[in-house]
């Protein structure tokens, strides 16, 4: 049992956003300030180079499969990795203006009404299964790409979703290559993060698992949260254009202490709980410069790693001046042949939903010896305005 922790309701914790109060259990990661992420008790970096499918049995399961139960679970999932004809037809009736997400948590909704069996399990591993299909679909159409190929069952998890994706001139080994490990890093992340609150809270209304998944999806797609990924890349490409393929250090330097001396954002940097750099940043830094060393963006972000922390830690109030998992994704992405960022808070959707909707199992059918957690309900004060 988790230690008790009492804590003192003042003022000062209301309108808070809720941080730091403990109100519950999550059985597929946590963070650690020190250490970063873990799936159950494994740390990313030793989980990144997974193949995509062990990782979600570890997640599901609670434990590590082996090659013959790996496989088992590829199969099944593979057998529920296409969505129907109706699912995708409905998708190419949709708008295509505003952002992609607006669109990808529409399509949520459309995949529930054709093929939710108001079982959490079975809808669970449905959605994990079909997620790949339906952003394909989704990205495809908002694109312009044209109708989505079906799935190939017999591919990987990525593999197939980067057959599926119709990106221009693409080298599907090394988009396969980039979207494991975007894929695997970003999975899970505790069970306090907005996008996962917010899904849970919306399933103990006894929400089926789409409409839950979908608020999640909302919740991800603001600039606090998954859209920053986009924000960042978009920095990194600002800060390419400002200095130049051949600068410097200091020329970096120089532009982040410009930039904070007018009051402007430096994005990538910083995290809610940690106080280190994020592993999972780290292992993407590792992976761009083994891969692609000698692309412009690479050398800023690998840049903007060292001389943004140098900087940002001189200001004793910044808790955490290292870099973030959004710092790099998107670099890496572009490198790999993805230049398309406003799809990255989509994949991240798509990264996401296995996390979310494992946990909302567990709270929907097992917590609480199977009852299940009660409607989520806080408490607010009145205020009159002034």
């Amino acid at each position: 049992m988790a230690e008790e922790v009492l804590f003192e309701i003042t003022k000062d914790k209301l309108e808070t956003g809720l941080r730091g109060y403990p109100v519950g259990y999550c059985t597929t990661s946590f963070v650690d300030s020190q250490k970063g992420l873990f799936y159950m008790q494994k740390p990313i970096p030793e989980l990144a180079y997974w193949d995509p499918i062990q990782v979600i049995f570890l997640l599901y399961y609670g434990k590590e499969g082996s090659s013959a139960e790996i496989k088992e679970f590829g199969q099944l999932l593979g057998k529920r990795c296409v969505c129907k004809k109706e699912v995708i037809e409905a998708i190419q009736k949709l708008p295509r203006e505003g952002h992609p997400m607006k669109l990808f948590c529409a399509s949520i909704l459309i995949l529930g009404m054709f093929e939710a069996t108001e079982d959490y399990r079975e809808d669970c591993l449905n959605l994990i299964a079909k997620i790949p299909h339906l952003v394909a679909a989704v990205i495809n159409h908002h694109a312009g790409w044209g109708p989505t190929p079906d799935p190939a069952p017999e591919l990987g998890y990525m593999e197939n979703f980067a057959r599926m994706l119709k990106v221009p001139g693409a080298n599907h080994a090394e988009l396969t290559r980039a979207f494991n490990l975007f894929n695997i890093l970003h999975f899970d992340h505790g069970g306090g993060n907005l996008s996962t609150f917010v899904g849970k809270a919306v399933a103990s209304g006894l929400e089926d698992m789409f409409g839950s998944i979908c608020s999640a999806m909302c919740a991800l797609a603001g600039p606090r949260h998954g859209k920053a990924n986009q924000d960042c890349l978009e920095f990194v490409l600002e800060v390419l254009e400002e200095v130049g393929q051949q600068a410097t250090a200091s020329d970096v330097e120089g532009l982040i202490r410009n930039r904070l001396a007018n009051n402007q954002l430096i994005f990538g940097f910083g995290h809610a709980v940690l106080r280190v750099e994020d592993p999972r940043a780290a292992v993407q830094y590792d992976f761009i410069k083994k891969n692609y060393p000698d692309h412009p963006l690479v050398k800023i972000a690998l840049l903007l790693r060292t001389e943004g922390s140098k900087v940002l830690s001189e200001n004793p109030k910044i808790a955490d001046p290292h870099a973030n998992v959004d710092a790099v994704s998107g670099t890496m992405l572009t490198a790999a042949g993805f230049n398309y960022p406003e799809y990255y808070t989509v994949l991240f959707g798509l990264s996401r939903t296995v996390g979310i909707a494992i946990q909302i199992v567990y709270e929907r059918c097992e917590a609480r010896e199977g009852k299940g957690t009660p409607i989520v309900r806080p408490k607010y004060f009145f205020k009159k305005r002034e």
